[in-house]
């Protein structure tokens, strides 16, 4: 269990990181998804994961991910940086300016248990040639596996967002804090997380940034570096697929255009009259009927902001959608693993 004992400044800066990272997103899911007890949670993710390995350079730079980082717990905290938010690309370019010094750190450490090998021994001594080959893996499986899959993950990081805004504003960030997940645990001042390592931690007084992902594996990750925020990643659960054009059900049930409208919130998060109108196609007089029929039905919550009124999806729009209740309402410890099911040492976050 790690203790974390937030202060005053840390508290008043409590915030969501504003979007995934696909470079630690994507390690993070490459290390999640070996694991057969938590893949059964993303079965469409694991499967292509399990297809790619027979599939030519997807293949290759499945093994060569697999035989430098660790298969769970611990990895290089700069495999998984901070910078590089925009795209694969500038997530890697951030691993690649690490200072050699950090590099082999941390690839040291985090190899403490591994058996040595010449590319292991390359890769911790910071081999340039070594980390763009990791670079190139890293790009080719995010493409193969990630990329199909990405808009989806968006959306439900966006959706978890938004419902997690809602339980603050309805219960308070004690509320919040109790809610993300059935590992953390709020005992003021202290924030209790059943993580893969043990320690009493102090806030850095930089704030707190909450990270709800689909892709973060059966247990919370957390991140404390001095001078930044700290990082707490969570797991989220994964979004259903959506009906097929054929075989519409919640169409059926409001209409193609009001469940258009719900899609587009669930998918965009929250947008203005203006923006959904747009987005879905239809005139802004038609749009307000229909966001005040979704409203009065509890399926969307709007909020005037100046001269505009913003619209996003409740936990009941959500639970219509088909995301389940769990993705919705404060978690149950029933909808994940025990976490006692693996056993690992400090991770890295993105």
């Amino acid at each position: 269990m790690l203790h974390l004992q937030l202060g005053a400044a840390d508290l008043c800066r409590v915030r969501f990181a504003d979007r995934l990272h696909p470079v630690g997103t994507a390690l993070l899911a490459g290390q999640w998804l070996r694991d057969p007890t938590v893949a059964v949670m993303a079965p469409s993710l694991a499967e292509r994961a399990a297809a790619v390995e027979a599939d030519g350079a997807a293949q290759a730079a499945t093994a060569i991910l697999r035989h430098l980082l660790p298969d769970r717990g611990r990895l290089p905290d700069f495999v998984t940086p901070w910078d590089g938010l925009e795209s694969v690309a500038a997530g890697l370019e951030a691993i690649r300016a690490t200072p050699a010094r950090r590099v082999r750190a941390e690839v040291t450490a985090s190899y403490a248990d591994a058996a040595p090998s010449p590319l292991r021994r390359r890769f911790a001594a910071a081999d340039p040639e070594v980390l763009d080959l990791f670079g190139g893996a890293v790009r080719t499986w995010f493409d193969a596996v990630l990329a199909p899959h990405w808009p989806d993950l968006v959306a439900a990081h966006r959706q978890q967002v938004t419902c997690a805004s809602q339980r603050l504003a309805r219960h308070g960030l004690a509320g919040l804090l109790e809610g993300l997940h059935p590992a953390i645990r709020w005992r003021e001042p202290v924030l209790e997380v059943r993580t893969w390592w043990h320690g009493e931690l102090t806030g850095t007084g930089h704030g707190l940034i909450l990270l709800p992902s689909p892709l973060a594996g059966p247990r919370p990750r957390v991140l404390v570096e001095p001078g930044r925020p700290i990082l707490l990643v969570y797991p989220a659960p994964m979004p259903r697929p959506a009906a097929s054009a054929g075989v519409d059900s919640l169409g059926r049930l409001l209409g193609t255009t009001r469940a258009l409208v719900l899609r587009r919130l669930a998918g965009d998060g929250e947008l203005t009259t203006t923006m959904l109108a747009r987005a879905v196609g239809i005139s802004l007089s038609s749009t307000s009927e229909h966001a005040t029929a979704l409203r009065s039905a509890g399926l969307i919550a709007s909020e005037r902001d100046g001269g505009a009124v913003r619209h996003q999806l409740t936990p009941l729009g959500a639970h219509l959608l088909g995301a389940g209740p769990e993705a919705s309402m404060p978690y149950s410890s029933a909808a994940w693993p025990s976490v006692g099911q693996a056993a690992g040492r400090p991770p890295a976050l993105p």
